[in-house]
């Protein structure tokens, strides 16, 4: 951990010294790392199975980041031409002045990823790359199979004054936060956002967040609730619900309720048995299990199913959950009150993160309208609904 003030400063005079703004040089670094990516595919899917027990079917987080640096080669020519922009000031003459927007790197960039899709989130690293920064990235210690072969990858191929991967947990984030970088890019939940935000603030550093939230699924009356509860269950199972833009919470009428609940509860039976299922995976740690289970054991809500596999900590595996519950449930810890809403609720920062469905009572569709734009602004909002009005007045509320 001393040694992080020496990797920036060397890392900011590398910068300085202008050979990472040489275009080619550029590409020709993201093509080796192009090809880092195709060699070692299968080590990185290994590694993330290890970490999460999840296929590489669905998704090579691998693949994507070679399909993500196709997409910067081919558009690197264009991003580095200057922009002529028209004259806009008065005093301005076409015949003598000219206005230009030139694109420049900002210097040293620091990554920080999590673990759930710990490659595919680690992806801006090399959009800075390909911008001309330097970067450091700070993976996820929570996935310490991928953690450990991306950092041996990286570390044994390129000048680290470039690119480098520094492993660690808390302590090493804490000691990288110290240093003043020229762009921070982290995803996560929103209360190690705020940390990375106040340590920024400091050293004026800009910062870019993907922060995670409790996103609503509003299903009307008039919903196929066959298509929607097949798109549901199919999104929650997906990394065991451990994604940040996954349904939280579902909303909807007491009529319409019980006719989703059945429909979500066949989709759920038909993944049985689940331990055995190649395309349900894990908890990602221990204490991620915990918090699960002590959630589980705090509900006050109804149990509507639940696999008959029972959880298994060893293993950090546990069923889906699907419960009726009210809005001052455990699951909806942190009370948000609003003179304009006739509610209380109870509304958490956190995203239950696992594959624990909740589903809400709520009156009416002007009611979760109400709801969720009262509620602390989610990464994400779904609807299920034939009113093409409705939707629209989603989307505008979801957009603003």
């Amino acid at each position: 951990m001393s040694t992080y003030h020496q990797l920036v400063e060397e890392q900011r005079e590398y910068y300085r010294s202008g050979a990472t703004r040489d275009l080619a040089k550029r590409k020709e670094v993201l093509l080796q790392l192009k090809q880092l990516f195709i060699d070692n595919k299968q080590a990185f899917d290994d590694a993330i199975y290890a970490d999460l027990h999840r296929k590489s079917d669905s998704i090579s987080e691998a693949g994507y980041m070679v399909h993500e640096i196709d997409g910067l080669l081919k558009n690197m020519d264009v991003w580095e031409k200057p922009e002529k922009f028209p004259l806009v000031l008065p005093h301005l003459k076409e015949e003598e002045d000219d206005v230009w927007l030139v694109r420049e790197p900002l210097g040293v960039v620091l990554v920080i990823s999590p673990w759930n899709y710990p490659l595919l989130t680690a992806a801006p690293f090399v959009t800075a790359i390909a911008a001309g920064n330097t970067v450091i990235v700070k993976p996820a210690e929570l996935a310490p199979h991928f953690s450990h072969l991306f950092a041996s990858l990286i570390n044994a191929k390129f000048d680290k004054r470039l690119l480098v991967v520094v492993e660690g947990a808390v302590p090493e984030t804490t000691e990288l936060l110290k240093e003043k970088f020229d762009h921070i890019f982290y995803t996560g939940n929103p209360a190690v956002g705020k940390i990375i935000m106040a340590a920024a603030a400091k050293h004026l550093t800009p910062v870019t967040l993907e922060l995670g939230g409790k996103n609503p699924v509003y299903v009307d009356a008039d919903a196929d609730l066959e298509d929607a509860a097949k798109k549901i269950v199919g999104v929650k199972i997906q990394n065991c619900g451990q994604i940040c833009l996954n349904v939280d919470h579902i909303l909807t009428d007491t009529n319409t309720k019980p006719k989703l609940l059945e429909a979500i509860k066949k989709e759920l039976v038909k993944l049985e048995p689940l331990k055995t299922n190649p395309v349900y995976p894990r908890i990602i740690h221990e204490k991620h299990f915990d918090r699960l289970s002590n959630l589980l054991s705090k509900t006050k809500g109804r149990l509507y199913y639940k696999s008959s596999e029972e959880s298994e900590r060893a293993d950090k595996f546990i069923a889906p959950h699907l419960l009726e519950i009210d809005f001052d449930d455990a699951f909806m810890t942190e009370e948000v009150g609003d003179s304009f809403f006739p509610y209380t609720f109870k509304i958490s920062l956190f995203q239950i993160f696992g594959p624990i469905l909740v589903v809400l009572t709520i009156e009416s569709f002007d009611k979760a309208l109400d709801y969720i734009k009262h509620s602390e602004k989610p990464l994400g909002a779904y609807i299920f609904t034939t009113d093409p009005e409705k939707v629209a007045l989603f989307s505008y509320y979801q957009t603003r």
